[in-house]
């Protein structure tokens, strides 16, 4: 059955109180669909669909849920429900919720959580946002490297449910300093009386707790691993990160940029969930900007009015030319900040970029400016003059628009400025303009104007 084929059959049992059948459904469910279902419940029956779930399976439901709902089921429980439930969440997961609920749920679910566990999330919660210290988790296997591997497997077993991950083991020692790594399979294949330390890997990959989080996403990404050993500044363990958090990281850092570069204020809730007041406040600032700088476009085409006055032909063109532009530089853009967020492109390799997006704009603008003066040719017979003039605009407006594109996320980053605020609206905005005093200059001089 379609996933949401069954969650229609969840939503209509509901409905028609089959409690039973569903509670059964639901226990033999992924916990991501019944998150999935759950968000799209009234509040009532948000929380009697989690009443519903087995113990054991709970917790992971809730780390899959909207604040709005977690928040929800919080208010609705009792302290020792609520206690069980912080105990049974890993707790990057615990620490992902308090970061997002108000503060008087958050002193709540701090009050009723074990000390131990209660120090250990104020810990998380004491790290930056966005760092590497604020995603890790602190459930992982730390072995000693005088162990055997029969010793070792044994500590697997014994502590491996309360780990987040297992594949990797991680030597530490007796001050909890960083030694080595030795994965699960390398144990399970040497002999019971090999010593850990003969096995264990002491070329370490780590990131630091204070490190940003995409630096961290881009180091696992780079060699592939499953987890990263996060250390502190005495190369002391203190957590890892997981292939889970990675994409909840790609996923946040795609999403902000994406909306960036859309000309909108970044939002963190889902689109159905945030109300229209926020909507329009994301976006109206970055409107008004844009708006105010096109008032530039509007003056240069005052300051030629004579221009087309004389020659109406050439205001047809200038669509064609400013939507080019941009487009061109929207290319250049995306693709210089993909690579400088994918770590391709360092700020040392600026005279690189610049070469090589140089020598594509002038192959992509030769190409275009000689479609176009060929149709305008056909198009408009005996108008050879205003065809080379529209042509060459074209030419020098590509070149440029490619350049300005390249370049400027790399002087933004440079600046310290996020590289996607000089995404496509403010490029296409600065290469409308430029493209416009390139056209009437140009048409003024082959033109006699």
């Amino acid at each position: 059955m379609e996933r949401r084929d069954l969650l229609l059959v969840w939503e209509t049992m509901l409905t028609e109180r089959d409690y039973r059948t569903l509670k059964t459904q639901l226990a033999d469910a992924n916990e991501v669909d019944v998150a999935e279902f759950m968000a799209e419940l009234p509040p009532d029956k948000t929380v009697l669909v989690f009443r519903m779930l087995p113990k054991e399976m709970a917790s992971d439901v809730f780390a899959n849920l909207e604040p709005e709902d977690q928040q929800l089921i919080i208010s609705s429980a009792t302290d020792r429900e609520v206690s069980e439930l912080v105990e049974d969440l890993n707790v990057d997961d615990a620490v992902d919720m308090l970061e997002e609920l108000p503060a008087s749920v958050v002193k709540r679910v701090l009050k009723t959580a074990r000390p131990d566990t209660r120090k250990l999330i104020n810990q998380f919660l004491n790290y930056p946002d966005s760092s590497v210290g604020s995603i890790m988790t602190a459930e992982f296997i730390d072995l000693r490297k005088s162990m055997t591997v029969s010793e070792a497997i044994t500590r697997i077993r014994r502590s491996g449910d309360e780990s987040e991950s297992i594949y990797t083991c991680y030597v530490i020692d007796s001050r909890r300093v960083l030694e080595g790594v030795v994965t699960l399979r390398e144990l399970l294949v040497a002999e019971d009386d090999t010593i850990v330390e003969e096995l264990m890997e002491t070329d370490l990959i780590t990131a630091l707790t204070t490190e940003d989080q995409e630096e961290a996403v881009n180091r696992m990404m780079k060699y592939d691993f499953i987890s990263l050993p996060v250390v502190d500044q005495e190369h002391r363990l203190v957590g890892i990160v997981t292939v889970d958090d990675v994409m909840d990281v790609m996923e946040e850092e795609a999403t902000e940029d994406f909306e960036k570069m859309a000309a909108m204020a970044p939002s963190e809730k889902p689109y159905l969930k945030t109300s229209v007041f926020s909507l329009a406040k994301n976006r109206i600032v970055w409107l008004l900007v844009l708006m105010v700088s096109s008032m530039v476009t509007g003056g240069i085409l005052g300051k030629y009015e004579a221009a087309f006055a004389a020659v109406p032909l050439l205001v047809t063109f200038i669509p064609m030319l400013t939507d080019t532009g941009g487009n061109a530089g929207s290319q250049s853009s995306t693709m210089i900040i993909r690579g400088m967020a994918v770590g391709e492109i360092e700020m040392g390799d600026f005279l690189r970029v610049l070469w090589k997006e140089l020598r594509v704009s002038i192959l992509v603008g030769v190409i275009l400016s000689a479609v176009n003066f060929v149709r305008l040719q056909i198009q408009y017979p005996g108008n050879t003059m205003v065809s080379f003039t529209v042509a060459g605009a074209m030419l020098v407006t590509v070149v440029m628009a490619k350049t300005i594109g390249s370049m400027l996320p790399i002087l933004a980053k440079r600046l310290h400025v996020d590289p996607t605020i000089m995404a496509a609206p403010l490029i296409t905005t600065i290469v409308d303009a430029v493209s416009l005093v390139v056209y009437f200059t140009l048409a003024q001089r082959l033109l006699g104007l």
